[in-house]
């Protein structure tokens, strides 16, 4: 485990501390993760999600995708790995510790496929975007197959449309609920964020930045998630932490902050979380 979470006595999530790896440790001990593309002309989305995965510490990530869609990736990356996508999965291997799918995925039969099949893995996931709408239909047919180390991030929209039956007004019951309808952990994106577990868990993220309203900055937390799942946290973990950080992102970035910006201040917001923090938080005080 690479992070420890820790909750405040009203489940407000606190600065998560971030441990050293071991001298010896390697990319794969590090966790491997993947990050699924959206088709050529569509790939910026899971980009910054596959960058956000990298920077935050999983050792070794992977875009896996149409072969034109890798191509357009090729011209943008280089420390992530490029891999075209087989009906079977069999990219999907044994070393894969969490993969993330929905960013500039398209609303469509095919993301629905993709995602069953993954969930027949057991890896642990996060299902952001097109990957929770594309289920709009039919939200059962994926709560049958989810297991209890999937994430599913949505906001407000998509949030009613996955689950129509639930009312927004109280945000903490809602995701509480959705979690248990749902089997997956929950994180309800707003300028308080909310996570919860479907074994009751439940935490809120104040730490925050209106900066974040912008194109991308849920595919950045999406990566987030899914690059702190690779290293070995619970889906609940990994949702709390991804939280904070991506908030921390927000109050270091201020205005004029682009999601493709964001990744370039992950290694600012991680050395903030190592030890107490103090030496390393150069944001001004009041």
């Amino acid at each position: 485990m690479s992070f420890r979470c820790t909750l405040s006595d009203e489940h407000v999530i606190e600065r998560p501390v971030l441990l050293v790896p071991p001298a010896d440790t390697h990319k794969y001990a590090r966790g491997s993760a993947m990050a699924f593309s959206g088709p050529a002309l569509r790939t910026g989305a899971s980009r910054l999600t596959a960058q956000a995965a990298l920077a935050v510490g999983a050792g070794l990530v992977t875009l896996v995708g149409e072969y034109e869609a890798l191509k357009e990736h090729a011209a943008h990356v280089t420390a992530i790995m490029l891999r075209e996508a087989d009906a079977d999965l069999t990219v999907v291997d044994d070393r894969v510790r969490a993969a993330a799918i929905g960013p500039g995925a398209g609303i469509s039969s095919e993301t629905r496929e993709t995602v069953m099949h993954l969930l027949t893995k057991g890896l642990p996931l996060v299902l952001d975007a097109d990957a929770i709408t594309s289920f709009a239909d039919n939200p059962a047919e994926l709560f049958e197959q989810i297991h209890d180390q999937v994430v599913l991030t949505p906001h407000e929209g998509e949030f009613a449309r996955l689950f129509p039956a639930i009312d927004l007004a109280d945000r903490l019951t809602a995701a509480r609920l959705a979690a248990d309808v749902s089997g997956a952990v929950v994180l309800l994106k707003g300028p308080e964020t909310v996570v919860a577990a479907p074994d009751g868990r439940l935490a809120i993220n104040r730490h925050a930045s209106p900066w974040l309203a912008t194109a991308g900055s849920g595919d950045v937390l999406a990566g987030l998630i899914c690059g702190v799942l690779a290293q070995g946290n619970t889906a609940f973990e990994a949702a709390c932490i991804a939280a904070w950080l991506h908030g921390d992102i927000g109050v270091r970035g201020g205005p004029g902050l682009t999601a493709d910006r964001m990744a370039d201040l992950i290694p600012l917001v991680l050395a903030g979380c190592l030890g107490d923090g103090n030496a390393h938080d150069t944001r001004p005080r009041p």
